[in-house]
């Protein structure tokens, strides 16, 4: 057998993300990078690799269905607002990246008092930055999940060092490992791209909740 005997099709609205056979696991692991988000009612993992952004994984097991983003917070530059402030880009930005992954999810078959979730990442990785951007994800996401009455069932956030996540989206299982001895500089790398681009976003767009 081929592995693309393997393939099933992903989900509407997510074929551009990178999805491969892992023969060693005898799965489809579908990888998200910063900025990206994955649902799936299929029998496959999701993984991605955090360093200070955070990934909220959100899953019915009851009805099969989940997803995990992966997201950074814009550093909060307008003097006197933060991320609570509703007229704050970070707010509209955050709530924008949470409310996609939701809806998807609940689109696709997820009620929400079956709903769960398990956050990950938020790490101070970038030691040339005053601000712990990091611990901001942490809080704001830990804040929205209460807000929208989704328990967190496990957390895994903070600390010095990258993670690599990998998780189930039809039963919520997770699996985390510290990158204690990696070279952060790729992780690094990415995130700064993907902060600058954040930024350049803020000044050219505005985000409109649905």
């Amino acid at each position: 057998m081929t592995d693309n005997a393997h393939f099933t099709p992903p989900l509407p609205g997510f074929e551009t993300i990178k999805r491969f056979w892992d023969k060693r696991r005898g799965i489809i692991i579908a990888k998200i990078l910063p900025g990206e988000f994955y649902v799936s009612k299929s029998d496959e993992a999701i993984s991605t690799v955090l360093g200070s952004c955070i990934s909220a994984c959100i899953w019915d097991e009851v009805n099969q269905v989940g997803g995990m983003n992966h997201f950074l917070l814009p550093i909060q530059k307008t003097q006197g607002k933060t991320w609570g402030d509703p007229a704050s880009y970070t707010t509209r930005y955050g709530n924008w990246a949470m409310e996609y992954l939701v809806n998807e999810v609940i689109k696709h078959g997820a009620t929400r008092n079956n709903m769960k979730a398990k956050v990950f990442g938020g790490g101070k990785i970038i030691n040339a930055m005053t601000t712990d951007v990091g611990n901001g994800n942490v809080e704001f996401v830990l804040e929205y999940l209460k807000l929208e009455n989704i328990p967190i069932i496990a957390q895994d956030t903070g600390g010095p060092w990258p993670r690599k996540v990998m998780f189930d989206p039809l039963t919520g299982r997770a699996q985390v490992k510290k990158l204690r001895s990696m070279h952060n500089d790729t992780v690094q790398r990415r995130e700064r791209q993907y902060a600058n681009d954040v930024v350049q976003h803020e000044t050219e767009s505005n985000i409109e909740l649905f």
